[in-house]
C-alpha cells in the first residue's frame, strides 16, 4: 500500500534507537538464548551411549588394559563428533527457519518508511499499519485514515472499533488485528510490558506439544532401555556366575547394553525433520516447526481458497453492468458518460488508500475515465465494514459544504437485498449474475442511497439503496494451475474450494483448473443450518463451497477432522485466520497473503504458487519414508548384534565372549552415520507420489512393517551364527572364529543398508536413485574392515586375524544369503499384487 509520510512525522533517527534498546530493550517476550557449542557438547555427553563408553573406559583403565581404553576415548570422541554435526546442523536449519518466521514491521525512520524485523522495534519507534496486518506493539495513534482494529485476543468482544488521533482512546495493542484503513502509532511498550506480553508471559512455561511419532519414538527407545537394563543385569549374572569375574562380567554387561541401546533413532528423527525444513525452506517453502514436515506427507485433504490461490488475484476490470440502460460496457467503453455514476460510486464505496486488488482496480479506472476528480474533497466521516451474509460494506463522504455521497457495495445478492426492486427486476440481473458467472468472472453489486440526518442505523442493511448496476471482475487461474491438482489427485488428496466467491464464478474456475467432482456447490447458510453429522457427510461427498463466512470455513475444517482426515487449509485473507489456525496444517501465501493468515499458518508458501505444496508433500513423504527406513535398519541390525553377544554366553558355545566392547561400539560407528546421515540423504521413491496417504491413526510402524525388520534381524543372526558354528567344527580358533563372524556382520550390515533403501523396489531399481553419500560410507566402511584384518597392529588391538580369499568368499555368500532373501520376497510381493505400503 502506497503512503505519503505527513512532515511531522519524522520517526527515530539511527542513534535514538540505538538509545531506545540499550534503555527498553528489543520487542520480544524474553531473550531468546543461543546455544553454544558448549552447551551442545555437553547436552551430547548425556546420551546414554556417551555415558556407557566413559564408564567402560573406566573400566579399561582401572584394570590397566590402556590400549582399550584410548580407543574408548576415540571412540567417545567419534561418536560425540558424529552427534555434535548431525546437532549443529540441525541447529543452524531451525534458526534460519526462525529467522524467516519472524514477520517484518514498517517503521517511519530518518524520515524514510523501512522493513524492519519485529523483534527490533523500538519504544519511540513510528509504526505503520494497515489492513490485515497485525500490530506488533503498544502505542498511541499519531496519523490515520479510516482505521478500525478487532481487539478480540485482548477484549474477547469480536467487532472491531474505529479509532483516530482524536478519538477518545487513541491506544493501539500488540496481538490486536488491523481491520481497515491505516494507521501511524508512536510505540510506548514493547515485548513483555505490552498489554498483551504480560498475558503471554505465563505462556511462556508452557511446554511445545510433542507429535504423535515423536511420542510413539520416545515409547519405543522406553522399552528398549527397559530390556536392555534387564538383560544388562542377566548377562552380568550368568557371566559372573561361570567366571567368578567382576570386571568381565560388567564388560559383557555393559557390551550388551550398547548393542541394545538404539541411540540412534532421536538423532536421526531431529536431524530428519530439521533438515527437511531448511530444505523446504531453500525451495521458497518456510515451515514454522519442523515436525509439522512429516504431518505433510500424511494430507489427505487441501482445502482451498479462489482467489489468490487457484486464480492470479489480479481483479482485472473486465465489464461494467449499467442497470438503467440495461447494458454490459467492455472495458474498451468504461468512458460512456453513461456509466460515470455507477464507476463513481463502484469507487467511493472502496477503500479511500485501497488494499484489495479489486478496489485498486476501481481506483484506476476512476482516475482514468473521470474528469473531475473528487477525492481529494470528499472526507469519509462513517462507515459500515464489510459485513453480513453475504457480505456488503458502505461509506460514507462528505464536503465542506455539507454535499454527500453513500456508497454501497458488496455481493450482488446482498446489494438486491437492500434495494426496492420488483420481482421482474430481480430475475433482470440475476440473470446478468448467472451469465457473467459461468465466464468466471467476479462480480459486485453497487448502489447509492440518499439517506438524510445522522440518525444512521445500526446495520447498513437498514439503510435505503438505489441499485445502479455491477462491476465485473476477471481472475484468471494461475498457469499450471491444473497439471498441481492432478498431481494431488495421484497422490490420493482429494481438493475443496472454499470461497466467498458465488457458485458460478467458482465453479467456472474449478472447470478452468480441471477439479472434478464439481457439480452442486453448497453455500455457506446451507452449512450453518447442517447438523453435525449432515456436515461430516455433505463435506466428504462436496467439492465446491461457495459464499464461505469464517464460521462455514471453520464448521467444513472442523467436520473434515471429524472423519479422520489430515486436512491442509490454505488462505491469504484475514477471514481464512481462524481456518488457517483449526487445520492440521494452515498454509498461507507469503506475497499477497495478509499478516494474520500468516500468523495463524504453519506454512507459507513465500511466491504464492501452489505448486510449491507438491514439493512440500512429496518432502513430508520422503522424509516420513526415509525415518521409517532407518528405524527399520536399526531395529534389523540390531538384532544380530544383540543375540551374537548374548546367545554364545547363555548357549554354553566354546568361545562366550566372541565380542567386546570395542567390537560392539566399532559396529555402532558404521551404524550411526548409515542410519542418520545416509538415509536422511536419500531420494524419494519414484512412485512415492502416487500412493494413497497413509491414515492419520496408523501407528509409526505397523506389525507387518516391524515383523518384516524382525525377521530380516534373525536372517542376519542365523547367517552370523552359521558362520560361527562352521569355523569352530573347521577348526577355527577364537581370533579366527571371531574374524569371520564379525567380517560376516559388517557384510550384512552394508547389503542391508542397500537393501532397506525400498521395501518395494529391488537393490538393482534403487540404484537409479543417486545417494552418493551411501556409496562412500559403504567404501570407507570396507577399508577400515581391510585395515582391520591386514595390518598386524590394528588386528591384534581388535583379537582379529587375517581371511584367505575361501574365508572371505564364505562371509560374502553367507552375508547375501542372510540379506538378500528379502529381494525375492519384494519381487514375489509385487508379482502377487499384495503391495500395501503406504507413505
Amino acid at each position: 500500500m502506497s503512503f505519503h509520510i505527513p512532515e511531522h512525522l519524522k520517526g527515530l533517527t539511527d542513534e535514538e534507537v540505538q538509545h531506545s534498546h540499550q534503555k527498553f530493550g528489543f520487542n520480544q517476550l524474553k531473550q531468546i538464548e543461543k546455544s553454544s557449542w558448549l552447551k551442545l557438547l555437553l547436552n551430547i555427553l548425556r546420551e546414554p551411549m556417551l555415558i556407557l563408553l566413559i564408564i567402560i573406559a573406566v573400566i579399561y583403565l582401572a584394570v590397566g588394559n590402556y590400549g582399550e581404553a584410548l580407543f574408548m576415548l576415540a571412540a567417545i570422541i567419534l561418536v560425540s563428533g558424529i552427534s555434535f554435526y548431525q546437532d549443529n546442523r540441525s541447529k543452524k536449519a531451525l534458526e534460519e527457519l526462525e529467522k524467516l518466521n519472524e514477520p517484518l514491521s514498517r517503521v517511519i525512520r530518518n524520515c524514510k518508511i523501512v522493513e524492519i524485523p519485529t523483534h527490533e522495534i523500538a519504544v519511540g519507534d513510528l509504526c505503520i499499519t494497515d489492513e490485515g496486518r497485525m500490530i506488533n506493539a503498544d502505542g498511541k495513534i499519531v496519523h490515520s485514515n479510516d482505521f478500525s482494529v478487532n481487539e478480540s485476543s485482548l477484549t474477547g468482544e469480536s467487532f472491531s472499533v474505529f479509532k483516530d488521533n482524536s478519538s477518545e482512546d487513541r491506544q493501539v495493542y500488540n496481538g490486536t488485528l488491523t481491520v481497515s484503513g491505516l494507521a501511524v502509532f508512536q510505540v510506548e511498550h514493547i515485548g513483555k510490558e505490552t498489554k498483551l506480553g504480560k498475558i503471554g508471559e505465563s505462556i511462556l512455561s508452557i511446554k511445545e506439544e510433542k507429535s504423535p511419532l515423536q511420542n510413539q519414538i520416545e515409547q519405543f527407545l522406553k522399552y528398549m532401555a527397559i530390556i536392555g537394563f534387564a538383560v544388562f543385569i542377566l548377562v552380568c549374572a550368568v557371566n559372573y556366575y561361570h567366571t567368578r569375574n567382576i570386571v568381565d562380567s560388567l564388560l559383557n554387561g555393559l557390551t550388551l547394553a550398547m548393542s541394545i541401546l538404539p541411540e540412534e533413532i532421536p538423532v536421526a528423527f531431529t536431524t530428519f525433520m530439521a533438515l527437511g525444513a531448511w530444505k523446504l525452506m531453500r525451495e521458497g517453502i518456510i515451515i514454522k516447526k519442523s515436525s509439522i514436515v512429516e504431518t505433510l506427507g500424511s494430507a489427505t485433504v487441501i482445502c482451498t481458497d479462489k482467489t489468490g490461490t487457484i486464480t492470479e488475484n489480479s481483479m482485472h476490470l473486465k465489464a461494467i453492468y449499467d442497470f438503467k440502460t440495461d447494458q454490459v460496457f467492455d472495458e474498451h467503453h468504461f468512458s460512456e458518460k453513461s456509466i460515470a455514476e455507477l464507476i463513481q460510486y463502484a469507487m467511493w464505496s472502496s477503500e479511500p488508500v485501497p488494499f484489495d486488488p479489486m478496489e485498486k482496480s476501481l481506483h484506476q479506472v476512476y482516475g482514468e475515465t473521470i474528469k473531475d476528480d473528487l477525492r481529494s474533497v470528499f472526507k469519509m466521516f462513517h462507515e459500515y465494514p464489510l459485513g453480513g451474509k453475504p457480505p456488503m460494506m458502505t461509506h460514507l463522504f462528505e464536503n465542506e459544504k455539507g454535499e454527500r455521497i453513500i456508497a454501497a457495495k458488496g455481493a450482488p445478492e446482498a446489494i438486491i437485498k437492500v434495494c426496492q426492486l420488483t420481482g421482474e427486476e430481480q430475475i433482470k440481473i440475476k440473470t446478468e449474475i448467472e451469465t457473467f458467472g459461468k465466464q468466471g468472472y467476479r462480480i459486485l453489486g453497487v448502489a447509492k442511497s440518499n439517506f438524510q440526518g445522522n440518525d444512521f442505523p445500526q446495520r447498513q442493511q437498514d439503510i435505503p439503496f438505489e441499485f445502479l448496476g455491477m462491476v465485473v471482475f476477471y481472475d484468471p487461474p494461475k498457469k499450471g494451475i491444473n497439471e498441481v491438482f492432478k498431481k494431488f489427485d495421484a497422490a490420493g488428496i482429494k481438493i475443496k474450494v472454499i470461497t466467498g466467491d458465488n457458485a458460478q464464478t467458482t465453479k467456472s474456475i474449478a472447470l478452468q483448473a480441471e477439479i472434478t467432482g464439481i457439480s452442486n456447490p453448497v453455500n455457506g447458510d446451507e452449512i450453518s443450518h447442517l447438523s453435525e453429522e449432515e456436515l461430516m457427510k455433505v463435506v466428504d461427498e462436496k467439492v465446491l463451497f461457495t459464499r464461505m463466512f469464517p464460521e462455514a470455513k471453520l464448521r467444513v475444517i472442523n467436520a473434515l477432522k471429524r472423519n479422520n482426515e489430515v486436512v491442509v487449509m490454505l488462505g491469504d485473507g484475514v477471514n481464512d485466520g481462524p481456518a488457517l489456525k483449526a487445520a492440521h496444517i494452515g498454509v498461507a501465501m507469503g506475497e499477497k497473503g495478509t499478516e494474520i493468515a500468516k500468523a495463524a499458518a504453519a506454512v507459507i508458501l513465500t511466491n504464492d504458487d501452489l505448486g510449491k505444496l507438491v514439493t512440500a508433500v512429496a518432502a513430508g513423504r520422503r522424509i516420513y519414508s526415509n525415518i521409517k527406513k532407518a528405524v527399520q535398519y536399526i531395529i534389523s541390525i540390531h538384532i544380530p548384534i544383540i543375540l551374537t553377544v548374548s546367545l554364545p554366553l547363555f548357549l554354553g558355545w566354546a568361545f562366550p565372549q566372541i565380542f567386546s566392547p570395542v567390537h560392539v561400539i566399532f559396529l555402532e560407528l558404521v551404524m550411526g552415520p548409515t542410519c542418520s546421515i545416509v538415509y536422511e540423504n536419500e531420494p524419494m521413491e519414484k512412485n512415492a507420489m502416487t500412493q494413497k496417504p497413509r491414515p492419520i491413526s496408523e501407528t509409526f510402524l505397523t506389525w507387518r512393517e516391524l515383523m518384516i525388520s524382525i525377521v530380516q534381524g534373525l536372517m542376519i543372526t542365523a547367517g552370523v551364527l552359521f558362520i560361527y558354528q562352521l569355523t569352530y567344527r573347521n577348526g577355527g580358533d577364537e581370533d579366527t572364529t571371531r574374524t569371520m563372524v564379525f567380517t560376516t556382520l559388517i557384510f550384512a550390515n552394508i547389503l542391508l543398508s542397500f537393501a532397506n533403501r525400498s521395501f518395494y523396489y529391488t537393490v538393482f531399481e534403487s540404484f537409479r536413485n543417486k545417494n552418493n553419500l551411501l556409496i562412500y560410507i559403504t567404501l570407507a566402511t570396507l577399508i577400515v574392515l581391510m585395515v582391520m584384518l591386514y595390518f598386524d597392529p590394528v588386528s591384534m588391538f581388535f583379537k582379529l586375524t587375517s581371511l584367505n580369499v575361501e574365508q572371505l568368499l564364505t562371509a560374502t555368500a553367507a552375508a547375501v544369503i542372510s540379506v538378500m532373501w528379502f529381494e525375492i520376497y519384494k519381487l514375489v510381493k509385487r508379482s502377487f499384487n499384495l503391495n500395501e505400503k503406504r507413505i
